[in-house]
């Protein structure tokens, strides 16, 4: 299993091509299938850090997004237009105008309870009061590994579900209004 982060607000100076953004978006290579997980909020610099770091978007087979704001989903679209239907999971609550788009474009999987996506990976399902949002939980030889969009539901909702998979070994992602550090 292998975690490549694409897309956030901090320069890597080791590779100055790399463009930031607001958002987040990560590729995840499990040795069955490529993921990426959320597109940050401009297509253009998530597809121009896949070339940067030589991953190529054809080679996407999954695509999950944490939830609906611009700056995790917003480089949906221009990811889609590259000639490949692939599968998209998107909360159930998401916007009825995106899953439109996404259904024209690709093969879009609802998901409000917590799903098996492939082997070794799955969603914590919709999880949340006021925005919903899913993190993604990876089982590796050392522990789970849960990756978040913003962690808008709270990092203890989003342990404690990821929890039923085994003991998480690692936390990546984004953590609005993180204070319950006695988790980590």
């Amino acid at each position: 299993m292998k975690i490549t982060i694409l897309y956030d607000s901090n320069k890597y100076k080791k590779l100055a091509k790399l463009r930031t953004g607001w958002g987040f978006s990560c590729w995840i290579e499990t040795g069955e299938k490529n993921i990426l997980f959320d597109t940050g909020w401009d297509g253009n610099i998530l597809l121009n850090n896949m070339n940067c770091l030589g991953l190529d978007p054809k080679n996407i087979d999954i695509v999950v997004i944490s939830h609906y704001h611009w700056d995790h989903c917003g480089g949906l679209p221009q990811l889609l237009r590259i000639d490949k239907k692939v599968d998209v999971y998107v909360p159930k609550y998401f916007s009825t105008h995106l899953k439109s788009e996404i259904k024209y474009r690709a093969n879009l999987i609802e998901v409000l309870e917590p799903t098996k996506i492939c082997e070794d990976v799955y969603t914590t399902g919709e999880l949340g009061k006021d925005i919903k949002e899913q993190s993604i939980i990876l089982k590796t030889e050392n522990g789970l590994i849960v990756i978040t969009g913003c962690a808008h539901p709270g990092i203890g909702t989003i342990l404690k579900v990821a929890s039923n998979y085994g003991k998480v070994y690692g936390l990546i992602g984004g953590f609005h209004g993180f204070k319950e550090f006695h988790l980590i």
